[in-house]
């Protein structure tokens, strides 16, 4: 028999489904991975008992786009994204990479996705596309590692960059992989790792890593083995490349995916700041995705999303934390305030933004559905046991607690939540994350970061 586990008498259970139901006084039965009940007074026998009293209870968040290997690039000022252009920036960034290795990428990944599940995060996608000379073709495996330590939901992207700095790119050739190297590798890591059932906890991702950075051949070539091994296509787009995809090959990045097939319902996109109107229709008309990730766009001051021209169309736009080079956090609590507010900064222009309980749903259903999950993304009958919990008892949180379904992005609770639950079971509570000695993993990253990169490069030092 499954073991079952009852969350007793939550003060409110804000569960996301299609008729935006809220829970009072409630409890959710679970019985395995499974939600399986749902009311008051569940009937509790030979069940684990968690006990809910004064708390909100939220489907888990999908972060549907990350760079977890730039962990140990945050707080440099060395490389200041603000103060660059995009291209600029990964061109001093690159020196830095070069250099991570496989203990890195270990470390680094741990930490990302301590800081999600710390943050209600449950499903994480990360695009890994850093692969040097150091790292060899072990960075995802490395991060299935890190994943099952931790318990996190772990989709990865298996990206690259395959064209020389000499015809155009900004990648040293320590990052360069063949076109060839790349697919056959992604083979692999399927072979190994990726299971499509429902509520799989860990997934492939064919991703390429921007269209400027490799040759043709390499998206085309992903497009037809990633169709064949069912799996899904992810890479970044609109996010200030257009002027160059119109000098190559005189079309804007969006025109060039879809001729070469790298669009549909089984892909999405990274940023789309650079989109067009009536590139919101053929989005949305292809059933393709779009990762908004607020703080980069913030922090390169680029142009706010028009997510109501977006939605009107019909297009999916789900939410990413993106790089920690760009966010210098992991945390989807953040990145949903930051959205939300950058939304309502331009609502009497743009007439009208999302409310606070929109972009709630673009971080959990919405980027369930992105992800292929769509057992995962809300609180319902027969749907994932993936949940967090804020302590809805705090002073702080006094005057506010009328409506939990918008408390998250209009209040501004962006800081670690009382716990958090990713196949039904607990992962982190009351501070503490489960089965890991914490402080033990911190400071052996620490060493692993100075050795390999504070040790090395310049940037460190300026």
């Amino acid at each position: 028999m499954e073991h079952r586990t009852i969350i007793r008498n939550a003060r409110a259970i804000v569960t996301c489904d299609p008729q935006d139901t809220v829970l009072t006084d409630s409890d959710i039965l679970i019985e395995g991975n499974r939600i399986v009940g749902m009311g008051k007074n569940l009937d509790a026998i030979g069940c684990e008992i968690l006990d809910a009293s004064g708390k909100f209870v939220y489907p888990g968040m999908v972060n549907t786009h990350h760079h977890f290997f730039q962990t140990f690039v945050r707080n440099l000022m060395a490389v200041d994204y603000p103060n660059m252009l995009v291209v600029e920036w990964l061109d001093e960034i690159y020196r830095i990479f070069k250099e991570i290795d496989s203990d890195v990428i270990y470390y680094s990944s741990l930490t990302a996705m301590a800081d999600l599940l710390k943050h209600g995060c449950t499903t994480a996608f990360d695009h890994q596309y850093c692969y040097t000379t150091k790292t060899g073709k072990s960075p995802v495996d490395r991060q299935m590692e890190a994943a099952s330590q931790l318990g996190i939901r772990y989709h990865a992207g298996r990206g690259c960059n395959t064209l020389p700095r000499s015809e155009g790119s900004t990648i040293p050739d320590e990052m360069l992989e063949t076109t060839k190297e790349f697919i056959d590798d992604c083979d692999r890591l399927i072979s190994l790792y990726h299971n499509p059932k429902q509520f799989s906890m860990s997934r492939i991702v064919v991703a390429p890593c921007q269209p400027i950075n490799s040759y043709p051949e390499t998206f085309i070539e992903s497009v037809a083995f990633a169709r064949d091994r069912k799996v899904r296509l992810h890479t970044h787009l609109g996010e200030g490349e257009n002027p160059i995809m119109m000098h190559r090959w005189g079309k804007r990045t969006l025109q060039w995916c879809q001729d070469i097939g790298f669009t549909g319902e089984d892909v999405w996109l990274a940023h789309g700041w650079e989109l067009q109107p009536d590139e919101y229709k053929v989005m949305a008309a292809t059933g393709t995705g779009l990762s908004h990730c607020p703080a980069p766009a913030t922090l390169g001051g680029f142009p706010i999303l028009d997510m109501q021209a977006m939605r009107s169309e019909g297009m999916l736009i789900s939410l990413g934390c993106d790089g920690s080079a760009t966010n210098d956090s992991s945390n989807l609590l953040d990145s949903l305030r930051m959205a939300y507010l950058m939304q309502a900064y331009h609502s009497k222009v743009r007439g009208g933004s999302p409310s606070p309980y929109d972009l709630l749903k673009m971080a959990t259903v919405n980027g369930a559905k992105t992800l292929g999950c769509e057992e995962l993304g809300s609180l319902e009958l027969g749907k994932g046991a993936d949940l967090f919990m804020v302590d809805a008892g705090t002073l702080e949180l006094a005057g506010t607690l009328h409506d939990p379904k918008t408390l998250l992005a209009r209040v501004g609770v962006t800081g670690p939540v009382w716990l958090t639950m990713v196949d039904g079971k607990v992962v982190y509570a009351e501070g503490q994350l489960k089965g890991v000695d914490e402080r033990k993993l911190a400071a052996e990253a620490e060493v692993v970061c100075t050795r390999s990169l504070r040790d090395i490069c310049p940037a460190f030092h300026k």
